[in-house]
C-alpha cells in the first residue's frame, strides 16, 4: 500500500511543524486551489480533496502522532514520499480509519507480550494531629534513570497506622511496553508529646496536685479536636485511668475510638512559706502512711 504524503501535500517540508503551522499551510493551499479560483481544473478538484484529507488528520494533535508513527514505520525517513501529484489511480486514500486499525493490530500483538513495571514501596511518617486531619505531603523519589521526582501525596483524614496508599502509575517503567508499576506508600503515624495512639485509643497524661488528687476535682482535658471537662473523684492514685467515650482518634468511617487520661500525681519542686507551712502541719495531724499500706 502506497499512502500520501500529507505534509508535502500541506506544501510543508517537514514533519516537525506546530498545528498553528498546519491551519497556516492549509489556508495558504485552499486558497490557491479553491474551485471558485480553478475552474474547469481537474486536478485542483482533486487537489483540494487531498488538502482536505490532509488537514484533517493532521490538524488534530492525536491523529497527527498516530500518522507520523506508521509513516515512519513503514517508510523511514530514506523512502521518497509521494506529493499526490501525477499519481492519481496509483494511490490509496489514507483515511484516519486506517491508522487506527493498524495501531490496534500494533498494540494487541504488544500487549501479548506486555508485562506491568514493578511496584515500589516506601513508607512515610507523618504526626496524629497530620493523619487526623488529612493532608498534603511532597514526597521525593528516585527514578529509574537516577533523578529525584517530586510527587504531592494526598493523606486521608482518619488514615490508620500501617495503612498503604496505592499511586497508580508511579512505579517503575514496563520494559516491553506494558503499564508502569504502582507506588506504594506505608503510613507511620508517629506519636506527639500529648497524645499516643493504639487503635482507635488516644493516651495522654492529665496531671494533678496532691491536693487535686486527695479531695477531687473538675479538671480541664485536651482531647485532639477541642477541650472537655471531666470529674476527678477524690483520692485517685497515680497510674490510674480514666476514659473519655468518644474522644480518641476517628478513622475513615466516622468510627472514633475513646480518650483514656492517665492520672499523674505532681509534688510542687519550689514551696511558698505558707505552703511549707501547711505541709508540716498535715504531717503531723495525718496519720495516712502509703508504706503502711502495702502491709
Amino acid at each position: 500500500m502506497v499512502f500520501k504524503n500529507y505534509y508535502k501535500i500541506l506544501d510543508l517540508e517537514t514533519s516537525h511543524v506546530s498545528i498553528e503551522e498546519i491551519k497556516l499551510a492549509y489556508r495558504q493551499a485552499a486558497k490557491k486551489y479553491h474551485p471558485d479560483l480553478n475552474v474547469g481544473d481537474n486536478l485542483a478538484e482533486e487537489r483540494i480533496k487531498d488538502i482536505n484529507e490532509a488537514y484533517k488528520t493532521l490538524s488534530v494533535p492525536a491523529s497527527k502522532r498516530k500518522y507520523d508513527r506508521i509513516w515512519n514505520s513503514r517508510f523511514g525517513k530514506a523512502e521518497k514520499a509521494f506529493s499526490g501529484k501525477g499519481e492519481k489511480g496509483t494511490i490509496l486514500n489514507m483515511f484516519l480509519g486506517n491508522i487506527e486499525k493498524d495501531e490496534k493490530n500494533t498494540q494487541t500483538i504488544n500487549k501479548k507480550h506486555a508485562t506491568k513495571g514493578e511496584n515500589i514501596e516506601t513508607q512515610i511518617n507523618v504526626g496524629i494531629q497530620e493523619a487526623f486531619y488529612g493532608m498534603e505531603k511532597m514526597l521525593s523519589i528516585k527514578t529509574a534513570e537516577g533523578k529525584i521526582k517530586k510527587i504531592a501525596v494526598t493523606i486521608p483524614e482518619g488514615i490508620q497506622k500501617g495503612e498503604k496508599i496505592r499511586l497508580i502509575g508511579q512505579g517503575k517503567p514496563s520494559e516491553n511496553g506494558g503499564k508502569n508499576g504502582d507506588l506504594l506508600i506505608k503510613i507511620n503515624i508517629e506519636d506527639s508529646k500529648t497524645f499516643k495512639l493504639k487503635g482507635l485509643d488516644l493516651y495522654t497524661d492529665l496531671l494533678l496536685t496532691p491536693w487535686e488528687a486527695a479531695l477531687g476535682v473538675r479538671a480541664k482535658i485536651s482531647s485532639i479536636d477541642d477541650e472537655t471537662k471531666i470529674y476527678i473523684p477524690q483520692g485517685i492514685q497515680s497510674g490510674e485511668k480514666i476514659k473519655i467515650p468518644s474522644k480518641g482518634y476517628r478513622n475513615s468511617s466516622g468510627k472514633r475510638g475513646d480518650l483514656i487520661a492517665e492520672i499523674k500525681v505532681v509534688v510542687p519542686k519550689q514551696l511558698t512559706q505558707q505552703e511549707r507551712e501547711m505541709f508540716e502541719k498535715l504531717n503531723e495531724i495525718s496519720k495516712f502512711n502509703p508504706r503502711n499500706e502495702k502491709k
